[in-house]
Formats: C-alpha cells, structure tokens, sequence
C-alpha cells in the first residue's frame, strides 16, 4: 500500500457510518477494510467496484437458487 493509500485509509471522512469506504479518488476496487487483517471491502465511490460487488451477489443468489429450485 503506497503511503496515499494509506493516508486515504486512515482518513475517517472516507469511511462512511465507520462501514462503508467512500473515496473518489481511490482507484482501487478492493480496499482493505478498515481493520486490515480482516480482508477487504469495496470502495462505494468506485463504479468499478460496486459493479463487481453487484455481479457477485447476483451470481451467489443464482446460485441459492439454482441448488434450491432442484429440492
């Protein structure tokens, strides 16, 4: 992580409700959360990143309901 970017991850004005990473100017798609170790998250201000987040819930609820469709 360059020192912007950890600038930017420090900075509470980017973290909306202390949950949600909120940056313009962070081009990144995943972030890591606000506690690093934890994993990552998505930026909301990344158009990018809230497309990738929207694909992955659309692709695990296809398949809940693929696997609950065959009971």
């Amino acid at each position: 992580m360059t020192e912007q970017e950890k600038k930017w991850h420090k900075d509470p004005k980017n973290w909306k409700l202390g949950l949600f990473y909120y940056n313009k100017e962070d081009k990144r798609i995943f972030p890591p959360k606000r506690i690093e170790s934890v994993g990552w998250t998505i930026n909301f201000a990344n158009t990018k990143s809230v497309l990738a987040f929207a694909l992955f819930i659309t692709f695990f609820a296809s398949m809940v309901y693929l696997i609950l469709s065959k009971k």
